[in-house]
């Protein structure tokens, strides 16, 4: 059955009016692909020319793909707790101490029927999925570390990767150096091979389903919890590759893809600023799962994924935020400020319409004085709202 009228027009509306209960609807399959490190650029769906995705390009061809996601935090543990409550890492660091009770989507929808699991690799996922059937919906967080430990460079033994970086190590460099210089080449071809290994993984979960027959009751929603620099800005891994942490586009912009047959628009982008903390209100919206009643930063984007127009009224954010230790950012569709210790060491600020490396650094051009005040105020006052 196709996603209802009731589906659509929820996923229109502000998340305050979702308080009343919601009726039982449809209880689609939620296969989550989440992938440590893996940045955007280096997919085929997002443009990247070298290194060979066919099977996640498939999965984009089929359904939606958002230009520009972010995650919550560049740091992958701290990411990946912000994507699965929807909470701000601000609010994760208050309940830090009971943990224990934070609200994730497996609570949420282990609590209304769904199986859950987690698993730690392709062949656990499979296992997984080899259980299910059609009687009970199920809801599975497939972990993968590609760049974990890196194979052989193989088919990209003798390839040139013009599209990576092969800079020097960068002054502030404090995690990964050891990859970079001499041999930086030989490991980027290594980290291209991991990827054409990953996609490989992905297409035999999607064949998994395919041959259980629940591909048409199955949401397949493909991201990572943040990104990785892979030699771009002399750095390595993630925002943690630098001292001071760092939120360049290849640690926080990462890949979003949504996938369900007749449900989600095939062959289609969103050029909205999404943020990773958006996943929870969108997967409450698409099933009977209640949005849990705290103060989440995110909406739902079923609208956008669906094809369907928001009112008029209510229009999509412009910026989207990310926060790690002292370190937070806003980032517009064409501007990006980073500000340190609430502005009282020097910061940030990119044009990345026209610096799309972020080479250059505007925070003290006064020509972009006005840029930055705007950025900033909305960054206060994103902070005050959700930093509990």
């Amino acid at each position: 059955m196709n996603l209802s009228r009731r589906h659509f027009f929820l996923g229109s509306l502000a998340l305050p009016l979702l308080a009343a209960k919601k009726p039982l609807g449809e209880q689609p399959n939620v296969l989550l692909i989440l992938v440590d490190a893996l940045p955007a650029w280096i997919l085929g769906c997002y443009g990247n020319r070298e290194v060979r995705t066919p099977n996640i390009d498939r999965l984009a061809q089929t359904g939606t793909r958002f230009l520009n996601h972010y995650a919550c935090a560049p740091v992958a543990g701290t990411a990946r707790a912000g994507l699965l409550t929807g909470r701000t890492t601000m609010q994760l660091a208050t309940a830090q101490a009971n943990a224990a009770g934070e609200v994730t989507l497996e609570k949420l929808l282990g609590g209304i029927g769904y199986a859950c699991g987690t698993s730690a690799g392709g062949a656990e996922a499979a296992k997984f999925l080899d259980a299910q059937s059609a009687a009970k919906p199920f809801f599975l967080t497939a972990g993968l570390a590609p760049y974990a430990t890196l194979p052989d460079a193989g088919p990209y033994a003798q390839a040139k990767l013009d599209t990576f970086a092969q800079e020097a190590a960068a002054k502030n460099a404090a995690r990964g150096k050891e990859m970079l210089g001499a041999n930086v080449l030989a490991n980027l071809r290594r980290v291209a091979a991991a990827t054409t290994a990953l996609d490989v993984e992905i297409g035999a979960l999607v064949a998994k389903i395919t041959q259980k027959k629940l591909l048409d009751n199955t949401l397949i929603v493909f991201t990572s919890p943040c990104g990785s620099l892979f030699g771009r800005h002399g750095l390595w891994a993630s925002g943690d590759a630098s001292d001071p942490v760092n939120m360049y586009e290849e640690a926080v912009a990462t890949p979003m893809v949504w996938s369900w047959q007749a449900h989600v628009v095939p062959l289609a982008t969103r050029p909205e600023m999404v943020s990773a903390s958006d996943l929870v209100p969108t997967v409450c919206d698409i099933t009977p799962a209640e949005l849990p009643e705290r103060n989440l930063c995110g909406r739902s984007y079923l609208a956008l994924a669906s094809g369907k127009p928001l009112p008029k009224k209510q229009p999509w954010r412009t910026t989207v935020f990310a926060q790690y230790g002292d370190t937070a950012m806003a980032r517009s569709d064409r501007y990006k400020l980073i500000v340190r210790n609430e502005g009282k060491v020097p910061g940030e600020l990119y044009d990345d319409k026209v610096d799309a490396r972020e080479r250059v650094n505007q925070y003290e051009n006064p020509q972009f004085m006005t840029v930055k005040s705007s950025l900033q105020a909305e960054l206060g006052k994103w902070k005050q709202k959700y930093s509990a």
